[in-house]
This record gives C-alpha cells, sequence and structure tokens, in this order.
C-alpha cells in the first residue's frame, strides 16, 4: 500500500499464503476411494520404493500422500494427481482442474472471429503426473518437428527450441503450478513462439526478472519430492532447470526464454515465451529487456549475455559514454540501474518512420 498500512483480514492471508507457496493445494484431503488409485502408475511406484505388501492407505499415509480425518484417512490432492488415471474428473468435484490444453495457431497471433485460425482441434492431455508430462512432451514436441509453411511466403521453416528446452518449460507447469485454481494449463503454438501458461503466480520470492537466477521454490513439494521416485522420474528437482533452459536457447542463438505474470485475468497466471527467433546482436537484446522489464542492472546485462561482471560494466560504460544508456545510482553503487536515453530512443522512432516511408517509396 502507499504510504499507509492496515491489519489484513483471514481470508487476505489465506490467499497470499497460496500466492507466495507458502501454502499448497496439493496437501488437502479429498474425498477420492483409495482403490481409484491402485493404478498402474502407483505399481510402478510401490516397487520403485519397495512398497510390496501392505494396504494402500496406510503406506499413503506413510509418506504423507493421506491425512486421517475424524479417524478415517483421506488422500491428498497429491496422491490423485500423482497416481489416478483421470485425476482432472474426480478433481471436479473440488473446483479444481489438472489437465493441458494445447492449442496450434496459424500465423503469430491469435484472430478473433466465429472460426478461430487454428491448425487443427485443441488437444486435451489428462492422466497422472507423470503420464501427462510424457504425452504433453510427445504431442507438443511432434507438432513442432512438423515445421510450419509461412502463408506470405510459402516456404517451408521449422521450430528451432532445444527439445530439452521445451520439455522442461512443459515440466515446470505441471509440477508447479497451483492446484487450486479451476484452469488447465494452456500451451499455445504460433509459427513464431511457443506460450505455456500455467495457473498461479510466482512462489516466494521468484520474480520475472530473477528467475534464472532465484534458486529454486517448489509450490508443490510433495509432488516434486515424489516424482524423484519413479524409474524414470520427468525432473531431477536439482534446482538448474530454468539456469539450463537459459544457456541452451542462448547456445542455439535464439531469444532467452521470457517469463511473465499475467494478473489481467480473472485467475493469474505465468507464462513462458520461446521464440522461435534468432538471437540479434547485444545491444538489440538489452534493448528489448528495457523495453519489457524497465532498468537494467549489470547482473541482468550478465544474464542476457553469459559475460562476467568486469566484461558486462565494461560494456555499460561504454554504451553510456556513447549516449544511448543513461546511469542512474542514487540507489548506491550495489543498485546501479541503466535505461535508455530519451533522445535515443526518439531516434529509433525517426529512423522507423523513414523506414516505412522509404517502403512506401514516400
Amino acid at each position: 500500500m502507499d504510504a499507509s498500512n492496515r491489519e489484513m483480514t483471514a481470508a487476505e492471508i489465506t490467499e497470499l499464503s497460496f500466492q507466495r507457496g507458502t501454502i499448497s493445494a496439493e496437501s488437502e484431503a479429498v474425498s477420492v476411494p483409495f482403490e481409484l488409485l491402485e493404478t498402474e502408475t502407483w505399481r510402478r511406484f510401490a516397487i520403485s520404493r519397495g512398497f510390496l505388501s501392505g494396504d494402500l492407505a496406510d503406506r499413503m499415509f506413510r509418506i504423507g500422500l493421506a491425512k486421517r480425518l475424524g479417524g478415517e484417512l483421506q488422500p491428498v490432492k497429491a496422491a490423485v494427481l500423482l497416481f489416478a488415471d483421470e485425476p482432472g474428473g474426480l478433481l471436479a468435484a473440488h473446483h479444481s482442474r489438472a489437465d493441458v490444453r494445447v492449442f496450434h495457431y496459424r500465423g503469430n497471433r491469435i484472430e478473433p472471429g466465429s472460426v478461430p485460425n487454428l491448425l487443427k482441434p485443441p488437444k486435451t492431455l489428462s492422466g497422472p503426473i507423470p503420464l501427462q508430462i510424457t504425452l504433453t512432451n510427445t504431442y507438443v514436441l511432434d507438432e513442432l518437428a512438423a515445421g510450419l509453411t509461412l502463408a506470405a511466403s510459402g516456404f517451408k521453416t521449422i521450430h528451432r527450441y532445444p527439445e530439452r528446452v521445451v520439455k522442461e518449460a512443459i515440466t515446470n507447469a505441471v509440477i508447479h503450478r497451483d492446484y487450486r485454481l479451476n484452469r488447465d494449463i494452456h500451451i499455445r503454438i504460433f509459427d513464431n513462439r511457443i506460450e505455456i501458461e500455467s495457473p498461479g503466480l510466482f512462489p516466494g520470492t521468484i520474480t520475472p526478472a530473477n528467475v534464472n537466477k532465484a534458486g529454486s521454490f517448489a509450490r508443490n513439494p510433495l509432488i516434486a519430492r515424489n516424482l524423484r521416485e519413479f524409474p524414470e522420474p520427468p525432473n531431477v528437482d536439482a534446482g538448474e532447470g530454468v539456469r539450463m533452459m537459459f544457456a541452451e536457447m542462448r547456445a542455439a542463438n535464439l531469444f532467452p526464454p521470457f517469463f511473465a505474470e499475467n494478473r489481467e485475468t480473472t485467475q493469474a497466471s505465468v507464462v513462458v515465451t520461446l521464440r522461435n527467433e534468432e538471437r540479434p546482436p547485444v545491444w538489440e537484446q538489452v534493448s528489448d529487456w528495457i523495453d519489457r522489464n524497465g532498468p537494467l542492472s549489470n547482473s541482468d546485462l550478465c544474464s542476457i549475455t553469459g559475460l562476467d561482471t568486469l566484461k558486462a560494466s565494461k560494456m555499460l560504460k561504454r554504451w553510456v559514454e556513447q549516449g544511448v544508456l543513461v546511469k542512474d545510482d542514487s540507489g548506491g553503487k550495489r543498485n546501479t540501474s541503466y535505461t535508455k536515453n530519451v533522445w535515443e530512443l526518439r531516434q529509433e522512432d525517426l529512423l522507423d518512420s523513414l523506414s516505412i516511408g522509404l517502403d512506401n517509396n514516400s
């Protein structure tokens, strides 16, 4: 709040706790019969953990996947998500969703109208989390492998995203989404990018600006911890996945992943965008980053370019001397930031307008 304070209500405290990941919907008990969880997925998990005998409810209770309510054991939401054949259907009664929806569009945007510009009907992928991640990865990678034909030119082109990056983005969306929200994960494939939208905001102190260096924060630790115990776990839970995404996109000479929070909708979400565009020269990357995120710091430049602190400092100093950046050290040496010079912005606008004029033979 601006220059004021007030006591938060109990509902606001609970809402904030869910948003920050202090508490998670995965640990809520749900009225789902245990026999619906005794699936092939559970049997594979049980063999891997050495649970060869005993009552299923008791075994889940011992590893935190069941709770005792009124003297009766009930599975928690994480158990349903991990082992039920159709978790989305079972959790619908609890006003929660658990599916992934994939939309493949023609062109670079969603075109409003009575007939959507979809290449094919949307695909819904469901199942226990380990299987859902595998099915979604396979479907999306198959769609990307098919390539695309640019409508304007008729030329065939390909999606160049590293496979590991696509898989990590999908895996993170499924594992770390907010499962109390009644909304599916949406994956949108366009000609020039992929968008993976996961319900819920960033947990803890993670933000779009520091996600690649803040370390890991599991919103759903029960899910993350038990996924590691599968024979072929979809993630190693080492906290290095996002850093790998940035490194792989840089190695492929593509734009870095772009992380954003969408707070404009009824149910907020995190959107990860992977762009099928060649990584531009360093200044173009910096200019684009400032346009999207605001003032740039030395650490931001290190993240964008892969340079060490000293080389990044020299580069920033040179841009300030050239007049394309303006330095703001009012917050002290540790909080120095840089933004684009107003004159430089006007020059860019002028060059753009001249280019348009030349294209139109003006």
